[in-house]
């Protein structure tokens, strides 16, 4: 590997320089000819003017040149052409791989985007497998600086293949602020998946570092890159477990130039009330059973009422009768064809209006489509759809499944027990929508319910991280999102912590509606230090029985220690203690404690931040509640008290998930600091 020394110009480190000063200059110039489009005289409207202007403003921060992220981090010198037939003497082609394409003031590429086919070799090519490259070359950078580089010759017998020191340091690179981008480590296994194609569910089973996040995320960036002007039209968006996790994976799509995906929670989906109250768990699991989705069908549909009187219309001096068997026949034809039930009510009408045109036909008149519509207007035929299939409120047919209990019963009949039923029923009656207070899991009733009556819009690709804690019907919230679309799921089964935690990817899948989706495992560690992951693998036969452990690819081991505290000073003190390394660090502790460390640390003078809030170099510790510790990453972790993690869920199954959790946050070092005896389980 080279390293930065006076050389002479021709010197391989300085001729990169140039290329990346120069790749910059082009990126620069291509932001300028965006700026400079005067789009006066092309836009027939304000309309037009204003989505044009927002596309110009979307490409141009798209454009940004972010100076401590490198232009591009590897190159690819082919033997051939690439498409070429390889013909003995033809010339190959060099290409530098990075975070978007620059060209130059020709059009020639200067910088080829990561998501490019002809970047492909650069993740997956190997001795075995060159693909056609010669050399694959990575760069080293100190923030935006280029500083080192190394080369793999690939088509090379006599070189033996070897680790990538680069590849390593980066992956070790310390953790300050937000997530950020894998495109410059992303390793076969996980290029497999993120190229996978649009039109099938992928589902993505991984251990603590193993890269699942950043998999999914860059799957997205990948196939808005493939599919832009498809997922344009239909839309994409990342669900996420809670708020703090959001924040702290919201850089990484921006950073690959990608800035129309929306991310959201499971709750800001259904958020069609507001949500004041909580659920005990027994409750909280029956209303996230899959058989509620039957029970909430039978109560919408229990609303249509078969005809017994006949519809009279009448026009000028002629009236029209359709009879009850024929109105019967109508809504029973209905309900066979299985659709929503707001567009059935929307079609008896028509259908009704549709039964009249044929008498008036028949008796001699000649009415058009006007008539037809003016008939299924009129104030009788109204009133007779209102009859038989009156309308629905969403919230109101869930509040009286609430709170009326023969109701509850009449529709859950041969699907809950008795006890399920006393279960999820309210001990007060309440009487409007706006007074209840809500749990999480109405919300989802509710927007099961909504469905049924109404389609949900669908989305051409959305990804569902954290999945193994959505309960049976949280799931069929999200695949109502992506019903005409795909999905990419995102897991660890150890990992699940809510009594209703996923229990088999193909039972995910199928609540989810994708049935046929393909499901990968991750089992290279690339963040968690061995020791650690070793340690915290204790834990699996107990939560995870069969789950394959995580195997750490991490040349260095990590810093890890088990240590006795005799109180809350200890513990500060341990934080003060990795404080005095590079890169940020988390203190985990049981919900319950939260309070007295944040007064620990107070009283000692430490800074501290909460989840979700961006570390300094000023502030790099951050306080976290154990429940809010999944899909973070520390630098260095101070886990508190074990046995008061597990004793705060529960039962002891779910806090030794959560303990799991906890134990695998570090990126670099742990500490254990326990004045209460471990778990029998470490």
């Amino acid at each position: 590997m080279s390293t930065p020394t006076p050389t002479p110009a021709d010197d391989p480190l300085s001729r990169e320089r140039s290329h990346l000063a120069a790749s910059r200059t082009a990126l620069r110039a291509m932001r300028e000819d965006v700026e400079s489009l005067d789009i006066t005289d092309v836009t027939a409207n304000w309309v037009n003017a204003e989505v044009l202007s927002r596309q110009i403003d979307d490409r141009i921060k798209a454009l940004a040149d972010l100076s401590d992220t490198p232009l591009f981090f590897g190159r690819l010198d082919y033997l051939h052409a690439p498409g070429s037939d390889r013909a003995e003497g033809a010339e190959g082609e060099r290409f530098y791989i990075g975070r978007r394409h620059v060209h130059d003031q020709d059009g020639d590429p200067m910088v080829i985007d990561w998501r490019a086919p002809v970047s492909q070799p650069f993740y997956r090519a190997s001795k075995k497998d060159p693909m056609d490259v010669g050399l694959r070359r990575r760069f080293g950078y100190t923030g935006g600086d280029l500083t080192a580089y190394e080369d793999e010759h690939l088509s090379d017998p006599a070189e033996a293949a070897a680790t990538s020191k680069l590849l390593q340091r980066e992956i070790e690179r310390p953790r300050v602020g937000p997530m950020r981008d894998i495109v410059a480590t992303i390793q076969p296994e996980q290029d497999e998946i993120v190229r996978s194609g649009l039109g099938g569910t992928v589902c993505v089973q991984g251990g603590p570092g193993t890269g699942k996040t950043a998999v999914g995320l860059h799957r997205v960036a990948y196939l808005l890159y493939a599919h832009r002007e498809r997922l344009a039209r239909t839309g994409t968006l990342v669900i996420g477990p809670n708020r703090s996790f959001l924040h702290y994976i919201e850089q990484v799509l921006p950073a690959l130039g990608e800035l129309t995906v929306r991310q959201a929670t499971v709750d800001d989906l259904v958020a069609h009330v507001e949500v004041r109250g909580t659920d005990d768990t027994a409750a909280a699991v029956v209303k996230g059973d899959a058989r509620m989705a039957e029970v909430l069908r039978r109560a919408v549909y229990s609303h249509v009422t078969m005809p017994t009187e006949p519809v009279v219309v009448v026009r000028g001096s002629r009236r029209w009768r359709v009879p009850a068997y024929e109105l019967e026949d109508m809504v029973r034809e209905l309900l066979a064809r299985d659709i929503r039930y707001g567009a059935a009510r929307d079609a008896l009408p028509q259908r009704i209006a549709h039964a009249v045109l044929v008498q008036m036909e028949r008796s001699g008149e000649a009415p058009d489509d006007r008539v037809q519509d003016a008939v299924a207007r009129n104030s009788a035929v109204k009133a007779a759809v209102k009859a038989i299939w009156p309308p629905v409120d969403p919230a109101k047919l869930v509040l009286r499944l609430l709170t009326d209990a023969d109701f509850l019963a009449a529709h859950a009949e041969g699907l809950l027990s008795e006890d399920e039923q006393k279960t999820i029923l309210w001990a007060k009656v309440v009487r409007s929508v706006k007074s209840a207070k809500w749990s999480p899991a109405d919300a989802v009733l509710i927007d099961e319910t909504r469905d049924i009556v109404e389609r949900t819009h669908s989305l051409g690709h959305v990804v569902l991280d954290e999945a193994q804690d959505l309960s049976p019907m949280q799931y069929r919230a999200v695949g109502r999102r992506c019903t005409t679309g795909s999905a990419t799921v995102l897991g660890d089964l150890a990992q699940g912590t809510t009594p209703w935690a996923t229990r088999s990817w193909d039972e995910a899948l199928g609540h989810l509606g994708k049935s046929d989706g393909v499901i990968e495992e991750l089992t290279a560690g690339f963040r968690v230090p061995t020791d650690v992951i070793a340690y915290a693998s204790r834990l699996l036969p107990h939560i995870a029985p069969g789950l394959t452990p995580v195997a750490s690819v991490r040349e260095n081991p990590g810093f890890f220690e088990v240590r006795t505290a005799t109180g809350v000073g200890d513990v500060v003190a341990a934080c003060e203690e990795l404080l005095g390394n590079e890169g940020s660090v988390g203190l985990i502790v049981a919900d319950a404690r939260v309070p007295e460390l944040a007064g620990a640390l107070t009283a000692a003078g430490v800074g501290y931040l909460a989840p979700g809030e961006e570390t300094t170099a000023e502030t790099r510790l951050t306080l976290v509640p154990a429940s809010l510790a999944k899909g973070l990453e520390y630098d260095y972790v101070v886990l508190d008290e074990p046995q008061a993690v597990v004793d705060g869920e529960p039962d002891e199954r779910t806090g030794l998930r959560r303990l799991y959790v906890a134990l695998t946050r570090a990126v670099s070092g742990l500490i254990v600091a326990h004045g209460a005896p471990l778990p029998v389980q470490l």
